[in-house]
């Protein structure tokens, strides 16, 4: 569904201008060098002659650094003489120019930055690109992107006024949000006055609800995007799409318009709007017959290349489909998704465990199969002993032990965790467990392993509501809540959230639900006068994401937006899903 908004919904800013001010920098450093010759990419290896002008356009990492350095080196040794420039986008860090040092090249090279951090994808969605972001701050603890979010949100707020009311949860969260007010701070000048354009800011961890972004996605392009990957805006797709020996690259975005009236559809409702669009084309390249020769020059001049376009796009989302449903069925989609069902409303615990047994056991994926542990362990908060030891060792066994180092990795991040011992049982089993031997006491522990303690995950699901309750069938293609994405059989818990704190204008009342997300002091509300904030403004509502978004979350608050007559505006550091929130963890690489 296209989400058409009502009458009075607020305008989206126009983010050309970001591209502009990028661009416009970019060639302020390129005529920084002279005349450069030639931009590389460091992934590429040209041919390269002697007295040119080098420049390098890279991200801040140390293997780009080494390579530059061997490249600079092998000319030293060819007794070539040439210019280097290294451009750092989206920041420079001083790790890179210590490389560069260690190497011997530092003096042989100048360095800039180029901070080109917000990356319009949509007409709604901004992203930052930066998918390392999960793994460095989540993980391995490291900070050095909070700046870059920081001056990501300083500038928006220069090019778009203050924002009125500001809201946010978690750790990573409240660090960007203190950065990015003392640079608002130091730089007061360039807000004041402005009548503000976004009445309304949000920022989320990704840990916060790792839940929804576990979830297999069955909106349409949340679909294509677990099957093709979607980078940067745009997909490839292959030769079983296009139905040729060629593949073909498609930008998505609202300007496509059959991807745009499908892009937040149940995947069930898919095939019959492309059938219905196909009809309709068909009866409007038949007007052509009995046409007059003004007539036909009308059409031709006026109708026919969009209808050629649109046909042509019709056809490339009609393979698209056709691909994701020979994957699915394949797979026993249908038999997957009502595991991930069960787990999320907390039922037949045993025989979802069951399931990811016989998945691991049949060698299906190791990504799924430790997608579905991380599943089951966050939504029963922790894995018992027993079953935790027990999946580790029928993993490393079916997929290799390289990927001991994964699980450590997952236990850190608090995606696959083990209950200590005594946590499942509540104080009246205890003392039964006493009365009897300690192998009984094994048993009884694993009987009440799902029952006895309820996890924070089944707390907040029942407080907010997260499982709705539904007489008969879920109606998918009139869907009545942001359930739809899901199958109606779950509301994304980041959503919800953000829905719950525009009902209150604050955290009021949701105290319990930040202290189950262990976010007790890390929970703000910032609410400014609102004067100068129009009524429209304050239905335009920024949602950032720190450590990734996913598409059903967009869709999710797309819907919420048509419900509500707000129009959400999504910055993300990069689009992520399941796949690649296990592959940032996984230290075997693909």
């Amino acid at each position: 569904m296209a989400f058409p908004h009502r009458p009075d919904a607020p305008e989206l800013p126009d983010f050309s201008m970001l591209k502009r001010l990028a661009r416009d920098q970019l060639i302020y450093l390129l005529e920084q060098q002279h005349e450069v010759d030639k931009l590389y990419k460091v992934e590429s290896k040209p041919a390269l002659s002697s007295n040119e002008q080098l420049c390098f356009l890279v991200r801040p990492r140390i293997k780009n650094m080494r390579y530059i350095a061997s490249l600079v080196n092998a000319d030293k040794m060819a007794g070539r003489t040439r210019k280097y420039k290294v451009i750092f986008c989206p920041q420079k860090f001083h790790a890179c120019e210590m490389v560069l040092e260690e190497e011997g090249v530092y003096g042989d090279v100048s360095c800039d930055e180029w901070a080109f951090s917000l990356l319009p994808l949509d007409v709604d969605l901004l992203s930052m690109e930066l998918p390392e972001f999960f793994r460095d701050y989540f993980l391995e603890g490291d900070q050095r992107w909070i700046n870059t979010v920081a001056q990501a949100l300083h500038l928006l707020s220069t090019l778009y006024g203050p924002f009125p009311n500001c809201y946010g949860i978690g750790r990573c969260t409240k660090m960007s949000y203190e950065l990015w007010r003392r640079l608002e701070e130091e730089e007061d000048g360039e807000t004041k006055g402005r009548r503000p354009e976004i009445g309304h800011i949000f920022l989320l961890d990704r840990d916060v609800d790792f839940v929804t972004a576990l979830c297999s996605q069955v909106v349409y392009e949340g679909l294509v995007d677990d099957t093709f990957r979607i980078k940067c805006g745009s997909v490839d797709f292959g030769p079983e799409v296009t139905s040729s020996d060629r593949s073909l690259k498609v930008l998505l975005n609202a300007e496509d318009k059959v991807f745009n009236e499908i892009r937040n559809e149940h995947f069930s409702n898919v095939f019959g709007f492309l059938s219905q669009k196909a009809r309709n084309l068909q009866a409007q390249y038949d007007r052509r017959r009995g046409m007059d020769i003004k007539q036909m020059k009308n059409f031709v001049s006026q109708e026919l290349k969009g209808l050629k376009q649109e046909h042509r796009l019709l056809s490339v989302h009609i393979g698209a489909c056709e691909s994701i449903m020979k994957k699915k069925t394949k797979q026993d989609f249908q038999e997957l998704i009502k595991t991930e069902h069960a787990l999320l409303e907390g039922f037949n615990i045993r025989e979802s465990t069951s399931y990811i047994e016989e998945h691991i056991d049949r060698q299906v994926s190791p990504i799924e199969s430790l997608r579905l542990m991380c599943l089951l362990s966050i939504t029963e908060n922790g894995l018992i002993p027993k079953d935790y030891r027990s999946l580790k060792t029928q993993y490393l066994q079916s997929y290799g032990p390289e990927h001991l180092l994964t699980f450590s990795n997952l236990r850190r991040a608090g995606l696959l965790t083990e209950q200590a011992p005594g946590d499942t049982l509540t104080a009246v089993e205890s003392k039964v467990s006493k009365l009897v031997t300690d192998k009984a006491a094994g048993k009884i522990t694993d009987a009440f392993s799902s029952l006895a303690k309820r996890s924070n995950f089944r707390a907040i699901s029942k407080k907010l509501n997260l499982i709705p309750r539904v007489d008969g069938e879920y109606d998918l293609k009139v869907p009545r809540d942001m359930a739809y994405v899901f199958s109606g059989a779950y509301v994304p818990l980041s959503c919800r959230i953000i829905e719950q704190v525009l009902e209150r204008r604050s955290w009021q009342g949701l105290d319990e639900v930040v202290r189950l997300l262990n976010c007790s002091e890390l929970a703000f509300t910032d609410t400014t006068k609102e004067d100068k904030a129009s009524s429209e403004c304050l239905r335009l509502i920024l949602v950032v994401f720190l450590g990734g978004c996913t598409f059903s979350e967009i869709s999710a608050l797309r819907f919420l937006g048509r419900e509500k007559g707000y129009r959400f505006i999504f910055l993300t550091t990069a689009i992520t899903n399941s796949a690649r929130l296990m592959e940032a963890m996984s230290e075997v690489k693909a």
